[in-house]
């Protein structure tokens, strides 16, 4: 882990993970959105994605882990989350999730990041920009 002295604009860090159907319905429990494009096939089915999808925020919620585990890592606190939700996520869909230094505030400890989501064949599903405060101990 950088300290944030050391974090340069273009640093970046990477986080793979595949969503499972267990994700989902562990997210609709304690998030509480049972929509049924969620956890009913038969409901999906009729709809434009034709298959079961992923929570948004479910999927959104990997920018978090990277950024409180991996970069910039423990302490980080996020002040703001911008997202463009741009195509779904299905049950098995492996996701890469990028996030990367956009500006740097040396006197505030604050970071702007950008925050995107690719699945396996290379369609970005979220593209957002994080800014965070890097609360290093």
């Amino acid at each position: 882990m950088k300290r944030f002295e050391e974090i340069q604009i273009g640093d970046s860090a990477r986080l793979t993970r595949r969503i499972s159907e267990q994700d989902i319905l562990d997210f609709a429990r304690i998030s509480g959105d049972t929509n049924p494009v969620h956890s009913s096939e038969e409901f999906a089915s009729k709809t434009r994605f034709k298959k079961r999808i992923a929570h948004g925020f479910l999927v959104a919620s990997l920018i978090s882990t990277v950024l409180g585990t991996i970069f910039p890592g423990p302490g980080t606190i996020y002040l703001s989350q911008e997202l463009r939700f741009r195509a779904p996520v299905y049950i098995d869909d492996e996701l890469e999730v990028v996030v990367e230094v956009i500006e740097k505030k040396d006197e505030k400890r604050i970071l702007v990041l950008r925050t995107d989501i690719s699945n396996s064949s290379g369609v970005k599903v979220i593209e957002g920009k994080a800014v965070v405060l890097v609360e290093q101990i």
